[in-house]
């Protein structure tokens, strides 16, 4: 039954023959591991979060929050605390535990690679301004990237599905991190890696009474441009709008 898209699905098999038979990756090379986060540039602050041992806790039984998690797409005018805001940026990206060459994030990542980097187009959180920012796992911050809401923008490169959130969550996959240990069969992994982390997003939402919808059909020319990654060695996987529960 497969027929033409018999080629397409090949990297979502367990193909670990590619990587036996003399195959060395990278890291048994000697080769230096990749960054896990892209550090600041010069002239850029880092604007804090609150930290995870300083949220609110929020929500009810996880049973609860199973049952009631789906996908929302219409959402009321309110803003979002900085206390939520930052709750689920932690919830998306966030690391409990950090090394100079891995760190432990609030989902599972294969090898602990980490190849995803978390951008927020932000509308409506209390004390930040509208604009483009990148988050900072390794500190819990943020980096103004551009000033301005961009509505329309962000817009057209989600192809009409920006839904008047007040966030849209954008993960940007960063392959070779998880290449540099494991070649050929790292992209399974991080399509799995992007899934575990929206749906930490997901139950976030749920918790604090607020909505959210994965979105894959996005304009990948279009929202690559608007993040300012190349399209090849890093590029939009998945986005999510956020906003409060209508």
């Amino acid at each position: 039954m497969g027929g033409l898209y018999d080629s397409g699905r090949h990297f979502l098999r367990a193909n670990w023959h590619l990587v036996e038979n003399g195959w060395e990756s990278d890291q048994s090379k000697g080769i230096p591991v990749p960054l896990q986060e892209e550090g600041l540039k010069e002239g850029e602050k880092l604007i804090p979060l609150i930290a995870a041992e300083g949220l609110t806790p929020q929500g009810g039984p996880l049973l609860d929050l199973l049952r009631g998690r789906k996908s929302r797409r219409k959402y009321s005018a309110g803003n979002l605390t900085l206390d939520e805001f930052s709750f689920l940026c932690w919830a998306a990206a966030g690391i409990k535990k950090h090394t100079a060459k891995y760190s432990l994030r609030t989902y599972p990542s294969g090898g602990a690679r980490q190849p995803l980097d978390l951008f927020v187009h932000i509308a409506k959180v209390d004390g930040l301004e509208p604009g483009l920012y990148r988050y900072q796992p390794v500190e819990h911050g943020l980096v103004l990237m551009r000033a301005g809401k961009d509505t329309e923008g962000m817009d057209a490169a989600l192809n009409g599905q920006y839904w008047n959130s007040a966030v849209v969550f954008v993960w940007a996959a960063v392959p070779y991190r998880t290449e540099w240990r494991y070649g050929p069969v790292s992209h399974k992994i991080i399509a799995l890696d992007a899934g575990h982390a929206c749906q930490n997003l997901y139950l976030a939402c749920e918790a604090i009474g607020c909505g959210t919808c994965a979105i894959g059909a996005y304009d990948q020319v279009k929202l690559d441009a608007l993040l300012g990654l190349d399209g090849k060695d890093r590029f939009s996987l998945y986005a999510a709008p956020v906003g409060r529960a209508d």
